[in-house]
Formats: structure tokens, C-alpha cells, sequence
């Protein structure tokens, strides 16, 4: 639970840290092929809605395929529902694929099919939030929007105020990016920052290979990391697992299928995949045709 006092403050950024961070992350950062296209902001809004709670692997795999059937916003704009849901693949959470397409049509009404470059446009996008609006307008357009995610509050409140994410409010974290922003490289360095979070500032840290650790206070307070408390719900048996079987089955489908037959692809019970179609209709992913059967959303 955070803290009720303001941490206001924490460690001011120095010049050396900054670039000692950023030349870290040019040198190690991986070649996903998004960062190919950074200078794409379609490209950089697809890769962004694809990295939301799924991991970057996972994500180099599907993004090229989608970014070839789909290379820009009018082509995703103007496609179906269930081309969109085909090409978005098994990358889950299927709702994002359809609002990614949301976000597709209201570029090209709205702003002639070019992504917006400032941080209020993007977050008037269908499903596009804070971290997502200022990952795309400081790596597309070199705006300096410091994007806080899981991995980057983490970093900030041990870099900076020598504590566990959840003892800091939110509000000193985010402030504390702010000023750790490096203005001139402010695309690399948000990268940079959910980068060391990821593969460096674990939940037990690996500080001997932080290229920022002497600048740490949580390493130079001693401080003895904890892991989280929380758990991931369980995917076997979960609504989750149903609605992504359900997804799964339609989109190798030509035709629409009815309850019984995709619980018995499934294997699963027929209530089970009932109440999973009506969570995926509720969301715009699948349609029940006249005849009870089951398609994806056109």
C-alpha cells in the first residue's frame, strides 16, 4: 500500500547518469522491428497497442505480418472487424486489435490517416492511454512525454526515492520521469527506461549490471528487494482462457459455427463457451448470426 506522505523531491537526474542509461540501452537494446520503424508513428502506435500486457518476444513474431497486411491507417481503417481480429493472431486480449482499429478510423476522419504528434490527440483515440500516448509522441515524434508504465515506476522509485514502487505515491513517481527525461533523446530514454525495468530492475534487481546503479538510492540505502505479493489470476479454467479459445476457433473458421460444435473443439462445457460468446459480442469481437450461430464481428 503507498505511503500517505508526499515523497516530494527524490534524487535530481545528473547529466552522466542520463547518458550513461542511453548509451546502455544503443548498445544492448534488442533490434525488435518496430525500432526499425521508429519513424513511422503508425508503426510505433502498432507496436505500443501490441506490447500492452504482452511480451515483447511474443509481439516481434506478430508485428511484422500485421504491419504488412496492414502498413497504414487507412488500410486497417477501412478493413473488417474480422480481418483485424485474423491478422492480430494469438497475441491475446483480443479487444485491442478492435480498438486499435477504432483508433485507425478515427485518424483518417479526423486527422487525415497521420497519427497525431501531441499527447492530448492521442489520448483522444479509442484506447489509447497515458503510457501509450506519450510512448508514441516521444518516439515518433521526439516529444518529451515521459511514458510511465509497471517497469518504469518501479525504476523511479528505487532510482530516485530508494523505495518500492507501491511506497511512492504515483503522483511523485510520475513527476520524478518527468524530470529524469532526458529532452533531447526522449524517445530512447523512455525505452531506455522500461528496457532496464524489464531485463535489469526486477523484483530482485541486478544491480551489478546496471549501467545507472551508483546513482540508485535504493542500492545505496541497502535496501533488500521484496517480490510483489500479487498473483496473477489463473488462466486454466479462467473467463480469459474461454473467450481467447472462442477467438481461436472462429478465426480458422470460413464459415460460422454454432455453440455446441466450438465447445467441442474446445472441449470445453457448453455454458462455459456461451457465456464467453456473450462477453465477446458485448465487446464488438464476434456476431450471433439469425440462426444462433456464431462469426466473427464484421
Amino acid at each position: 500500500m503507498a505511503s500517505s506522505r508526499r515523497h516530494v523531491g527524490g534524487r535530481r537526474p545528473s547529466l552522466e547518469s542520463q547518458q550513461a542509461l542511453l548509451a546502455w540501452f544503443r548498445t544492448n537494446g534488442p533490434r525488435y522491428p518496430w525500432r526499425i520503424t521508429e519513424r513511422d508513428p503508425y508503426a510505433v502506435l502498432v507496436s505500443e497497442v501490441m506490447l500492452q500486457q504482452t511480451q515483447a518476444s511474443r509481439v516481434a513474431e506478430a508485428f511484422p505480418a500485421f504491419m504488412e497486411r496492414f502498413p497504414d491507417a487507412d488500410t486497417l481503417a477501412v478493413a473488417s472487424r474480422a480481418e483485424a481480429l485474423r491478422a492480430w493472431g494469438g497475441l491475446g486480449y483480443a479487444r485491442r486489435a478492435a480498438a486499435l482499429q477504432e483508433a485507425a478510423r478515427s485518424i483518417v476522419r479526423e486527422h487525415g490517416g497521420e497519427v497525431p504528434s501531441d499527447v492530448e490527440s492521442l489520448l483522444a483515440l479509442p484506447g489509447i492511454g497515458p503510457y501509450t500516448a506519450s510512448a508514441v509522441a516521444s518516439i515518433a515524434f521526439g516529444v518529451p512525454a515521459a511514458a510511465v508504465d509497471t517497469n518504469v515506476r518501479k525504476v523511479m522509485a528505487r532510482l530516485a526515492f530508494g523505495a518500492e514502487p507501491d511506497e511512492v505515491p504515483a503522483p511523485d513517481v510520475a513527476a520524478a520521469a518527468a524530470r529524469w527525461l532526458s529532452h533531447e533523446a526522449p524517445g530512447d530514454w523512455n525505452q531506455a527506461v522500461m528496457n532496464l525495468g524489464r531485463d535489469v530492475c526486477r523484483p530482485i534487481p541486478r544491480c551489478d549490471v546496471c549501467p545507472i546503479a551508483t546513482a540508485c538510492r535504493f542500492r545505496a540505502g541497502g535496501r533488500v528487494p521484496r517480490r510483489s505479493a500479487r498473483r496473477q489470476p489463473a488462466f486454466e479454467g479462467s473467463m480469459r482462457q474461454a473467450r481467447g479459445g472462442v477467438l481461436r476457433e472462429l478465426r480458422g473458421r470460413d464459415r460460422a459455427a454454432t455453440i455446441r460444435g466450438i465447445a467441442a473443439a474446445l472441449g470445453f462445457p457448453v455454458l462455459r463457451v456461451d457465456l464467453a460468446v456473450d462477453a465477446l459480442e458485448r465487446d464488438g469481437l464476434v456476431q450471433r448470426t439469425g440462426s444462433g450461430r456464431v462469426r466473427l464481428a464484421r
